[in-house]
């Protein structure tokens, strides 16, 4: 990784030349889920660009992972004069400069030396064309990219036909590239690996088998109706036992020594004392003994906030040390956790709004990655297809959203 070289620029900040590198700069929005997921996405776009990584973190990052790259750092200067973009030229400026002009594609613009690059990829939004290879030429051209993405856009990189065939070299297994790229790039800092490893030793690391179980609640859905999923999920598909009704506790025998320790990460501390008191009034028809054990419970997403950032990542590596995940449908939380282990989860269903009970409780996921939310819909000329991404292989259709992930062609 080469050291941060970068010259002097104008006032506007929009005429920043590199003396040594080209750059793409990740820009933050949303929750520590999704900011992990999409620098990794950043990162592997930057190595397909030769490219060097920034990050712009807030104090609300700091302290979190370790550098992770040798003799650098991959923090964006505070001082640097491209920490504030607002005069930036956009890449949705640059679109509506080709959409206006007949005849015309975006290799043929003069492009400025930094481009802010949105690619939140939401409802209502224009489509980005990211994915294109004459896009993606164009921005060569461009010494800085500042990219701000809340997603995992890695899928749209498999669907660039000048990124596919390294791709294609780097990953044989799709359903890890989050695996690989992730542990490589977020190393826990010495704090967070401290809380880590003293919560692992004194409640998981004698356990004969942990199981992970993430559970968000989404909007103003009843506690009550997540609760009945989740139990609902583990009792059905045998993650947990059942209780034994027939036999009092004091009458049944424990000759089953396994002990099943269950790790529950949740803004709310409901679902963990649901499950203590459920597990600690009646034995198991297993006699398994079962612990449940919560690191934290927040009660609310604390945005900007750096103790409840370093909390949900002490939550997130956790539950990537179990041996069986539960994961909330739609949860980058829940992503980074199974994408971590490599682990395919059980996604847990979101109750409907229109009080639908015909539907499963959870599903097994057939990748360990992380869902695409918004992914692209239209072709590269503009025309939309259904199920764009059945046209590219190992690109498949998420179980938990109207999104596309990585998997292995055997799903």
């Amino acid at each position: 990784m080469t050291k941060i070289m970068m010259s002097n620029s104008s006032k506007t900040g929009n005429h920043v030349s590199a003396t040594m590198c080209k750059y793409v700069i990740w820009s933050p929005i949303w929750g520590l889920g999704n900011r992990m997921i999409s620098i990794a996405s950043t990162f592997l776009y930057a190595v397909l660009t030769g490219r060097v990584l920034l990050v712009k973190f807030e104090p609300d990052m700091h302290g979190l992972f370790c550098e992770p790259f040798q003799e650098t750092t991959w923090i964006l200067p505070k001082n640097s004069p491209i920490w504030n973009y607002e005069n930036v030229e956009t890449y949705k400026s640059v679109l509506a400069k080709v959409d206006k002009a007949r005849n015309l594609t975006m290799d043929k613009l003069l492009l400025p030396s930094v481009l802010f690059i949105n690619l939140l990829y939401l409802r209502g939004y224009p489509e980005r064309y990211f994915h294109c290879d004459v896009n993606q030429e164009a921005l060569k051209k461009v010494d800085v990219l500042i990219v701000q993405s809340g997603h995992y856009f890695v899928p749209s990189l498999f669907m660039t036909p000048s990124f596919s065939l390294e791709l294609n070299k780097m990953f044989p297994e799709k359903n890890a590239v989050f695996h690989h790229v992730g542990r490589y790039l977020f190393h826990p800092s010495n704090e967070v690996w401290g809380q880590i490893t003293r919560f692992y030793d004194a409640y998981l690391a004698k356990a004969d088998e942990r199981i992970g179980l993430q559970v968000r609640v989404f909007k103003a859905t009843p506690k009550q109706s997540v609760m009945d999923l989740l139990l609902s999920c583990v009792i059905r598909n045998k993650i947990l036992p059942e209780i034994d009704t027939r036999n009092s506790a004091s009458n049944a025998k424990n000759t089953n020594h396994i002990l099943k320790a269950v790790l529950v990460t949740s803004l709310y501390p409901e679902f963990a004392e649901n499950l203590r008191t459920m597990y600690f009034r009646g034995a198991t028809i297993t006699r398994e003994v079962i612990g449940v054990y919560q690191p934290s419970h927040e009660e609310e997403q604390k945005m900007n906030n750096n103790v409840h950032n370093i909390k949900a990542l002490v939550d997130m590596y956790l539950l990537s040390l179990c041996d069986v995940l539960v994961t909330t449908s739609a949860s980058t939380f829940g992503y980074v956790a199974h994408g971590f282990r490599g682990l395919k989860p059980w996604l847990l269903s979101n109750p409907t709004s229109n009080n639908e009970t015909d539907f499963p409780a959870c599903v097994r996921d057939f990748s360990p990655e992380p869902c695409f939310h918004f992914a692209p819909q239209y072709q590269c000329n503009g025309i939309r297809k259904q199920h764009f991404g059945a046209s590219f292989p190992n690109i498949f259709e998420c179980n938990d959203y109207n999104g596309l992930k990585l998997g292995d062609s055997d799903v």
